[in-house]
């Protein structure tokens, strides 16, 4: 199971962010192999990683740590691929924050989960998972986040005070008054969760692009898209990605990944026998596929990457690396990191 990806046209945001604040970013694309031909792909991905360092690269560069936020303000429906078209038609402010986190796997997966959009005592909450522990590597990725769904109501709505709070799980950076630069509404940093709060007024506000029979259209495509996407998954690869977003500080079992589904233990089970495999052995390789994506490809500490594959110690994961790969996780780093170099 791999970390996961995100279409191309979120690196085309990003040069497009450095292009704004003053950098040339095409040294850095052409380290990462990302020419004209991939960049004009519709299909093409990026490795959540090699983006990840990606962006880095950009803001060490040309020291702009506030990447992220100047990616947030330059979004548009097209950066969000159909997901973000389908919004930008939908009737009502509380329809395009459906329509775009319903159809994100389009563009984007990551293992440790997806955008939500709920309702709390009648306020609106985009929701964007948890990628901690922060760090230079992933700080931009929320302020792009947030900032996108920020810019992305303004433009439906076409108004500035849609949004009430923003909420950001890290503790404030310092490039701290950048973000009043950029937002004008109240930013909570510490906070539970990384989250866009929309005022309860604001969710029946009509788009300022709506259009039924465009919208109606768009939305039978995606949905279509999204079909074909999941009907390409094997049983097995339904169940690890339910496991991925669980494994944060414990173990789930077979209940805590049938409650995800919606689905009931002895369906899980009879399932995955007929693909002859056990839920046992999915967890187990889950695991370890993303043991392995963690060490050759971020820069997390052994402890952290224990924590986030559920391991009760650093210890315990160290002797299931080794078992897994026959080399201990740091030995196996070095050796990854050689080999790219």
């Amino acid at each position: 199971m791999k970390l996961g990806d995100i279409s191309v046209c979120v690196v085309e945001l990003m040069g497009q962010a450095v292009e704004s604040l003053g950098g040339n970013p095409a040294f850095e694309f052409e380290q990462y192999q990302l020419d004209a031909t991939k960049l004009n792909s519709p299909d093409a991905r990026i490795s959540i990683p090699r983006f990840m360092r990606l962006g880095h690269a950009c803001i060490e560069a040309y020291d702009i740590p506030w990447l992220g936020l100047e990616m947030g303000r330059l979004t548009t429906p097209g950066h969000q691929g159909l997901a973000g078209l389908v919004a930008q038609t939908a009737p009502d402010i509380k329809t395009a924050c459906r329509s775009i986190a319903e159809f994100e796997l389009l563009s984007s997966f990551n293992a440790r989960g997806r955008t939500q959009f709920l309702i709390e005592q009648g306020e609106g909450i985009a929701h964007f998972y948890s990628i901690s522990p922060y760090n230079a590597f992933n700080l931009f990725v929320v302020d792009s986040v947030l900032g996108g769904w920020v810019k992305m109501l303004q433009w439906i709505s076409g108004r500035t005070d849609v949004i009430k709070r923003l909420q950001f799980e890290f503790k404030a950076p310092d490039y701290l008054d950048y973000y009043a630069q950029y937002f004008n509404c109240d930013i909570e940093f510490g906070a539970e969760r990384n989250a866009v709060v929309i005022h309860d007024w604001a969710l029946g506000l009509p788009s300022v692009h709506r259009c039924a029979s465009t919208h109606h259209g768009l939305k039978q495509l995606a949905e279509r898209e999204l079909e074909r996407v999941r009907l390409g998954l094997s049983f097995r690869e339904v169940i690890e990605r339910a496991i991925g977003p669980l494994l944060k500080g414990k173990t789930p079992t077979l209940e805590d990944v049938s409650h995800r589904l919606n689905m009931a233990p002895w369906t899980i089970r009879r399932r995955l026998n007929a693909e002859k495999i056990s839920f046992q052995q999915v967890m187990n390789d889950t695991r370890r596929d993303l043991a392995v994506s963690y060490v050759r490809d971020t820069s997390l500490t052994l402890g952290e990457i224990a924590y986030l594959l559920g391991f009760g110690s650093t210890a315990a994961f160290q002797r299931a690396f080794k078992r897994w790969t026959g080399q201990a996780p740091g030995r196996f780093r070095d050796i990854s990191r050689n080999r790219s170099q």
